[in-house]
């Protein structure tokens, strides 16, 4: 016999499963983009154990043809297509009839649907054994059951995460499908919990506040553009409610989510000048082009996208985002936010440098000496002052910013005279590694000091943020922020580090929740988890670009700068500040 034989159907179904069926995250886009094809008014999505145990997808659209039933589990069937040249212009979001062969190959699929004149009818596949067609009492529409996902296949199950890491990928992927559709209305359940219950809406921005916050959305700046057959709509963040990833930034074409580098490199050259290096802005955007425009077939999972023209939406994007920076004069510091959730931080209140003692403030800082040179006295047992510090105070670093003039320049920078030449200071970058130098050894002395909230700020949460929430509360509680349920995705902060003093909780918890995402995804370790948290506690609390100081806090800040070691880059790796030598100045005014 020869080496080449044809593989039988079940092998092909199991390999187009690998392809398609990666975990329950892909089961659920995959039931949502048949129920969408359907023309529903409504899905309702159930998970159980992440989805491992069961997802079902229920929808009131046009239903299958008892018929068509055993053809709908098929691999390669499919109402979509018939010819090849339909490739060319696919306007549905499934179209290659793979997905419920190949979810049936590796689980126990139930089928259950009705057409408005027909009755209704269902089929089971266990493990890719289809069964007979039975009569079954349902309502118009199709309910799709995936039963024990992978479980006859138990090396491709060893490999799904906990449960709680399934759940918030298909979480995410409902997200991302519900937002994509604000026609429809949807809902999603998990262990019987109601998370969401979406209505029917005709605006976007309104489907992006049921899923992300009202706070959210009625911040968000709406652009559009259109040059004739392409057009873009859409909102995207103001610059100072940046987050560290790019979890809120989606792209949506004709429907389908998707990714593309180009375009989001768009995004980022019209936040160019607007954003600190390595942040990342808010971005919501639906494009409209003709469906032969662009491929959808280049991506097993049909996340990414071929366009034909990607430099004409690259050009679009940046004209439509530069434009309407241009026309609200948006700047790194825009007015103040539209909610109290979303306050305009407070600067900290530096207190003169005192002559003869050491910097204080309320409370004090952290890198005082562990014991109190006014008093003569230790501090007492448990106080900030007492947590022990990796340096200490010299005398001439107490005096340095009486002898030199420290200026603010254009609100976000610092000049300051130095032994040789000048120190241009980044006020941003400083402070914040200074907050961070502060936090951390607080926590690593044990001594943080946590300010109890009088009225606990509340939170609402998507899930896979709730789920970060409980995963690594001991890690947020160490780090000062003690994160209470309330009762479905509703959070309640009560406490929060003295520290970062009147920095609204709401602002604190998302970048600390982004960050946690990011390093979780990473594998970090309990330690690396702790650091993200302070960092991203210093980020919110630390003064930013366009905060004018007062000739007190600027002294109080650069001699705070001269304290502390290891200032000289912030926490993201950043220099905090620019040395320009004598020598340099003398050679740029040809005085050498």
């Amino acid at each position: 016999m020869g080496r080449i034989h044809q593989l039988p159907m079940s092998v092909v179904n199991r390999i187009a499963a690998g392809e398609v069926v990666e975990r329950p995250a892909s089961v659920v886009k995959e039931l949502l983009e048949n129920a969408l094809d359907a023309s529903p008014s409504r899905i309702d999505v159930a998970l159980e154990q992440g989805g491992v145990a069961l997802v079902r997808v229920v929808d009131d659209g046009g239903g299958i043809e008892a018929e068509d039933l055993p053809l709908a589990v098929t691999a390669h069937a499919t109402s979509k297509l018939r010819v090849a040249e339909d490739l060319e212009r696919i306007g549905t979001l499934g179209f290659r009839g793979e997905a419920l062969a190949s979810i049936g190959e590796v689980s126990r699929l139930v089928i259950r649907s009705r057409t408005p004149e027909g009755i209704g009818a269902a089929i089971t596949v266990d493990g890719g054994r289809a069964g007979e067609v039975v009569p079954e009492g349902c309502a118009v529409g199709t309910t799709v059951e995936v039963h024990q996902l992978f479980g006859n296949v138990p090396a491709r199950r060893s490999f799904l995460r906990a449960p709680q890491t399934e759940w918030s990928h298909a979480s995410e992927a409902f997200v991302r499908t519900a937002l994509a559709h604000p026609a429809v209305g949807f809902s999603l359940t998990h262990n019987g919990r109601r998370i969401h219950d979406l209505p029917v809406t005709g605006s976007w921005r309104a489907r992006i506040g049921d899923l992300f916050g009202i706070e959210l959305s009625d911040r968000l700046i709406e652009v559009e553009a259109d040059d004739g057959e392409v057009s873009v709509h859409g909102f995207v963040g103001r610059p100072e409610d940046d987050l560290a990833s790019g979890r809120l930034q989606h792209l949506i074409v004709g429907g389908r989510p998707f990714r593309d580098r180009s375009i989001l490199h768009a995004v980022q050259e019209a936040y160019r000048g607007l954003l600190l290096s390595g942040r990342q802005p808010i971005v919501f955007l639906a494009f409209d082009l003709p469906p032969d425009a662009v491929d959808v077939n280049v991506h097993p999972a049909k996340m990414e996208v071929r366009f034909r023209e990607p430099s004409r939406l690259y050009r679009l994007v940046l004209a439509a985002l530069r434009s309407k920076f241009l026309a609200a004069n948006v700047t790194t510091r825009l007015e103040p936010p539209l909610s109290d959730a979303w306050p305009a931080p407070r600067l900290p209140e530096f207190a003169p440098f005192p002559a003869g003692g050491p910097l204080r403030r309320d409370p004090p800082p952290l890198w005082a000496a562990t014991a109190d040179p006014a008093a003569g006295t230790p501090p007492a047992p448990g106080s900030a002052a007492a947590v022990p510090m990796a340096w200490e105070i010299d005398e001439a670093a107490r005096t340095g910013v009486s002898d030199a003039l420290a200026v603010q320049m254009h609100d976000r920078y610092i000049v300051v005279e130095s032994g040789d030449g000048i120190e241009v200071i980044d006020q941003h970058a400083l402070h914040e590694r200074l907050l961070y130098e502060k936090l951390k050894a607080s926590v690593d002395g044990g001594g943080l000091e946590v300010q109890p909230l009088l009225i606990p700020e509340k939170l609402d949460l998507d899930p896979s943020e709730l789920e970060l929430i409980g995963e690594h509360a001991a890690t947020l509680e160490r780090a000062g922020m003690r994160i209470e349920p309330f009762g479905g995705a509703t959070v309640i902060v009560t406490s929060k580090p003295a520290l970062v003093g009147d920095t609204p909780a709401a602002m604190i918890v998302q970048e600390v929740l982004d960050r946690l995402a990011a390093t979780a995804a990473t594998g970090g370790g309990s330690s690396m988890l702790v650091d993200e948290v302070l960092h991203g506690l210093a980020c919110r609390a630390a003064i930013k670009a366009g905060d004018r100081l007062s000739q007190a806090e600027v002294d109080a800040l650069v001699q705070e700068w001269r304290i502390v070691p290891e200032s000289h880059h912030c926490p993201h790796g950043r220099p905090t500040s620019l040395t320009l030598s004598r020598q340099d100045l003398d050679r740029q005014f040809r005085r050498t």
